[in-house]
């Protein structure tokens, strides 16, 4: 008897030394699901927002998040020699996110303001932006903004256009929603007479979207530069500032650039 229990005892211990082998061997590093062509290097997670045609947008063929902005920090990230893990939001949750330390990077066509560098830090400028209305194709009153008293002008919540419209516009009626997409929407619909928001991305919708029933009026407003964010004091800062310079400077930002808005925007040679 006693040499059963022995034996019993035996065959639990090698079952429990094998369960302790087993889970080492297969605890791994964390960067199975990164989303950069780094083959090494630390993960960060980088916060994007989930709908700004053509800088990030949710490619449902592939489930992937393409766009400028996605191909560039992917591009910075290989520089870097780290890896990227995404995860897309609302744009107010970017915001939120970086001034929480909830993630690590965020890049979302985000403009660089006085007001945001008070609680998070940006990069160099890496976009030349700026604002512009749209109207219905058929509307000949609304010519600049110098025509908006009295008018529904929408646009997206938590954005430079609003603190732009409330603080320029007080005679306007300034509608906000949490996509720009619903705001292009209402003015197609005719629910209101205007939208003003970001250049590149009216431009995309005016262009691509809209079946020729808006166009864009007016001049440029507010000039703005796009930045990557960072939780306040961030390392991370300099080595992509540094990783953003090579790109410039080697072309490769300027192939990004003209695969998303057709031209290159330093005129260096292809990185290929």
């Amino acid at each position: 008897m006693r040499k059963f229990y022995l034996m019993v005892a035996s065959i639990l211990l090698v079952l429990v030394l094998a369960a302790c082998g087993s889970s080492e061997e297969t605890s791994g590093s964390g960067d199975e699901g990164s989303d950069s062509g780094s083959d090494g290097g630390k993960t960060y997670t980088v916060a994007t927002d989930n709908n700004f045609v053509p800088f990030e947008f949710l490619n449902e063929d592939t489930g992937k998040m393409e766009g400028f902005d996605m191909d560039l920090i992917r591009a910075i990230a290989e520089e870097a020699g780290f890896q990227v893990d995404i995860e897309s939001m609302k744009f107010d949750g970017v915001v939120t996110g970086m001034q929480s330390s909830r993630y690590d990077i965020g890049i979302a066509g985000m403009t660089i303001t006085e007001e945001r560098e008070k609680t998070i830090d940006f990069s160099d400028p890496y976009y030349d932006a700026g604002l512009i209305l749209a109207v219905r194709a058929d509307n000949e009153e609304i010519k600049s903004e110098d025509d908006l008293a009295g008018k529904k002008v929408a646009t997206r919540s938590g954005t430079t256009s609003e603190t732009y419209l409330k603080d320029n516009h007080p005679d306007a009626e300034v509608v906000t929603f949490p996509g720009i997409v619903e705001a292009y929407m209402d003015l197609q619909a005719g629910r209101v007479d205007a939208v003003m928001y970001d250049v590149p991305n009216v431009k995309y919708y005016v262009n691509n979207d809209a079946k020729g029933e808006l166009k864009t009026v007016g001049d440029v407003l507010q000039g703005e530069q796009y930045g990557i964010a960072f939780p306040k004091g961030s390392e991370l800062v300099g080595d992509v500032n540094e990783a953003l310079q090579t790109l410039i400077d080697n072309g490769t930002y300027d192939d990004i650039y003209e695969e998303w808005f057709g031209e290159r925007k330093y005129g260096t040679e292809s990185s290929e």
